[in-house]
């Protein structure tokens, strides 16, 4: 078998290095992947042990982008001000420490409520509450209903890709015929998680985003 002379394969290695890294040098784009994140809610165990029994287990309906997370057979009930009601609220896991709803602000409309405001999730404090039943019980929220702002989960390779940290904020441009540049985009950077973007199902719709086919997230 005829030997390799060394030129060849230096050639062979910058050949893959190249392509690897792309022809400016830079890493390959990690997959951009962007969810509409309908209405939902989290839930803590002593709520949904008053919702739906002690010890009350949730059931898988489909799993989630990010490994771990899942939507719910489970929903409940949210009911607003005046009585007014959204009753296919559906929980998504694992468990949290404390209860919250994330909103459209046509769902909070819907229910008669026209000031919560946008907030990343787990920032509760001093927000508005409303009554959640389940099939065992009824719950009080006193806080924890709110508009999720816009927002992308990265690992810490992915932050350094786009040099990016934690709590930054970011751009992400939508194209087509209702192209749009959402401006406020807050980076969550987490080992565990994958690049993934979650905007609400009014933001999702205003930028026909089922039908975009460029899409870019920009520092």
């Amino acid at each position: 078998m005829p030997l390799i002379n060394r030129a060849t394969v230096e050639d062979i290695v910058r050949q893959i290095v190249s392509k690897r890294l792309g022809q400016s040098g830079k890493p390959e784009a990690p997959k951009l992947v962007v969810d509409a994140s309908a209405r939902h809610m989290h839930l803590c165990r002593e709520d949904i042990d008053r919702l739906f029994g002690p010890g009350y287990e949730l059931t898988v309906y489909r799993p989630l982008y990010q490994e771990g997370h899942f939507a719910a057979n489970e929903m409940v009930t949210i009911i607003g001000p005046r009585s007014r009601l959204i009753s296919n609220l559906r929980i998504l896991g694992p468990l949290r420490d404390k209860s919250q709803v994330e909103l459209a602000f046509t769902d909070a409309i819907s229910l008669g409520l026209s000031n919560i405001p946008i907030r990343l999730s787990g920032d509760i404090a001093s927000t508005p509450g409303a009554f959640i039943m389940g099939p065992k019980g009824m719950v009080e929220l006193k806080e924890g209903v709110i508009r999720a702002a816009i927002h992308v989960h990265m690992n810490p390779a992915e932050a350094d890709y786009y040099g990016v940290k934690h709590k930054d904020i970011m751009k992400l441009r939508v194209g087509g015929d209702a192209g749009v540049t959402f401006d406020r985009v807050h980076v969550r950077v987490d080992p565990k998680v994958r690049l993934n973007v979650h905007m609400d199902t009014d933001e999702a719709n205003a930028c026909g985003l089922h039908l975009a086919k460029q899409i870019e997230l920009i520092k």
